[in-house]
């Protein structure tokens, strides 16, 4: 296929003098393909050094992200004498395309995907990576690496081989790779030249109902196809389009569609920052973040992603009957994610431990109360929704916001999941307002007035002990908990969720107060005060978001322009987003690619923009 023009951060030109010899996968610069079943994480020269089957929180089957040694697993096609590559999503789907060339200017390209379209009344997405390899000029030579593993990378798979597929062999599963590619050469990895277009069907160990470069070019196009019209959907703003779009699939990838939970990352145990230990494993649902990932994606009209989150959220909210709610649970509704080290995996950049399960899953964090209500409140409002939420279901958030309210000014672990201080957080009062605020706002809706006056009385009470308790007068700032004295970002989220003005003269103080003692030029971090593992060091996306949001509100949106450039400035060639920017480097550190980022990519466009009304 012909090259398209290269949008903004989407094509990046790598050059090395080696000869088939992989490079660092200590690197972030990658792209992410998937089909909301699982994904995989290609880096700049298409290699496969991510992929966790049979779901986001499974069994690595790639791993050399955190393990680049010669045990780790990976997938790549190596091309003799090296010199470069170019990398790029076709426009508008999750559909990745790279291209290695030779230092005789001899190059191939390989289009990466994962299936998914609409078939039978149900969409298609099955646990299958399909790599396309072509050649473009010349007769270059590669070798095909196709290296997975098992249990953690700790157990090579037994092979076997039929006429046009082998089989990887596992003790709790089996891979087939169907392929038009000598076999011999494949299994032996031996250097053949590339004179025509080859085909790689990796999925379960099931056969072919069609040909295998039938299958594979059946697959593209309608891949490409529903991608498309996916796109084609959103209400985008005037700028910013293929940035949002880029962002909004990448949110869309996060969803594991078979129950509706939305994963964090697709990654575990990518440090914070180098050297921090804070290693952590984020492919589960936390209610907060996935609560963002669906305000966002409605922001754009794309309501079918909070359809099948709600499905996931009601399972949890009616088995808990009004008891605790976790901040987290498997995507699966596994309420148990016991946490452990993986010692013989190096990790990533050699920053060990590398972490599966997180801990957290035992934390009081009272913030998920407000969290849940607020992802749910659309469904009560929205018309264009199939099943609109109702009485039903408005009794169910009715026991969840009698927890937020017994619990707002309760000590917890708070939103930054503190394993070792617990305090009356600003953050989770915060959201145990905008609990009982939604709640007052959906009994209107409902025409519940003796519910509407409750739960308005409840938000009133919670939001005057904020307003009060949190604000220090000697930092003129709204500060992390009742009656403290640090700084945290999180305060921002009082404009956001409707708790303050933003031309309150102690908000706009808090905004003066955050920039000056989190702000390392335009990135900012979480908070000021050391926490379990010493100083934050990296800033943390998310909450330089926030201070675009915020400075747009108060009037400062040429600065807030300024430093949406600067993030915009920080993805890598993909544009995609970690968690975590360091300051000085610009390098992204945490897990990846992080909903919580590309949130902000999204919600910064949306305020920012022009109208359209200024062009048409």
């Amino acid at each position: 296929m012909t090259k398209p023009p290269i949008e903004p951060l989407v094509a990046a030109t790598i050059t090395t003098n080696v000869s088939i010899a992989p490079p660092s996968t200590s690197s972030l610069d990658l792209g992410v393909i998937g089909n909301c079943s699982f994904s995989a994480l290609v880096d700049k020269l298409g290699r496969i050094v991510w992929c966790c089957l049979p779901r986001f929180d499974g069994d690595p089957v790639f791993n050399a992200l955190l393990d680049p040694s010669e045990n780790g697993s990976l997938w790549s096609f190596e091309l003799e004498n090296f010199s470069h590559s170019e990398q790029w999503y076709e426009p508008n789907t999750a559909v990745l395309h790279t291209r290695l060339y030779d230092t005789l200017g001899q190059g191939v390209e390989i289009t990466d995907f994962a299936p998914r379209f609409l078939s039978r009344s149900r969409y298609f997405r099955p646990l299958t990576l399909v790599r396309r390899l072509q050649p473009l000029i010349g007769a270059p030579r590669l070798r095909v690496l196709l290296r997975p593993r098992f249990e953690w990378g700790s157990k090579k798979p037994d092979i076997t081989r039929g006429s046009n597929h082998v089989r990887y062999i596992g003790s709790e599963q089996t891979l087939r790779l169907n392929t038009d590619a000598p076999l011999s050469y494949l299994l032996d990895e031996t250097a053949f030249v590339i004179s025509r277009p080859y085909n790689f069907i990796l999925g379960p160990d099931d056969t072919l109902h069609g040909g295998i470069n039938d299958t594979a070019r059946s697959f593209e196009q309608e891949t490409l196809t529903y991608w498309r019209n996916w796109s084609r959907s959103l209400a985008t703003p005037l700028e910013w389009q293929a940035t949002v779009i880029r962002a909004a699939i990448t949110l869309k990838l996060s969803l594991y569609e078979d129950t509706g939970a939305i994963i964090a990352a697709m990654t575990t145990s990518i440090p914070e920052a180098p050297g921090s230990s804070r290693n952590w494993d984020y492919r589960y649902c936390w209610l907060r973040d996935a609560f963002f990932v669906v305000r966002a994606l409605n922001s754009l009209s794309e309501l079918g992603t909070m359809e099948d989150y709600l499905r996931w959220l009601a399972n949890i909210v009616v088995r808990a009957g009004g008891a605790h709610i976790q901040p987290l649970y498997g995507i699966g509704l596994e309420e148990a994610l016991p946490e452990r080290i993986i010692d013989h995996l190096p990790g990533y950049d050699n920053h060990a431990p590398v972490r599966v399960g997180n801990q957290a899953h035992e934390h009081f964090q009272h913030d998920v109360y407000g969290n849940i209500i607020l992802g749910a409140a659309q469904a009560f409002h929205d018309s264009r929704l199939h099943h609109p939420a109702g009485i039903e279901q408005f009794m169910h958030l009715e026991a969840v916001g009698e927890s937020a309210f017994s619990l707002y000014d309760q000590p917890d672990a708070g939103m930054w999941e503190l394993r070792t201080r617990s305090r009356i957080h600003t953050s989770s009062a915060l959201m145990s307002w905008a609990a009982c605020d939604r709640l007052a706002k959906i009994a209107n809706k409902l025409e519940l007035a003796e519910r509407a006056v409750y739960w308005s009385e409840r938000a009133a009470l919670i939001g005057e002990r904020i307003l009060n308790e949190a604000w220090n007068a000697d930092r003129q700032a709204y500060v992390e908990s009742f009656g403290g004295h640090d700084l945290d970002a999180s305060v921002l989220l009082m404009v956001e969720v409707g708790l303050i003005a933003p031309s309150d003269p102690r908000f706009i103080s808090t905004v003066e107060a955050l920039e000056k003692h989190l702000c390392d030029g335009p990135y900012m971090r979480r908070y000021e005060a050391p926490d379990d593992f010493g100083l934050p060091v990296t800033a943390f996306n998310i909450c330089t978001f926030w201070r675009i949001d915020a400075l747009a509100r108060i009037g400062r949106k040429e600065q807030a322009r300024e430093i949406f450039q600067a993030m915009l400035d920080a993805r890598n060639h993909l544009g995609l987003l970690s968690e975590d920017t360091h300051p000085v480097t610009g390098k992204m550190w945490g897990n990846f690619p992080q909903t919580y980022s590309m949130v902000g990519i999204i919600n910064c466009a949306m305020r920012l923009s022009a109208s359209w009304e200024s062009v048409i």
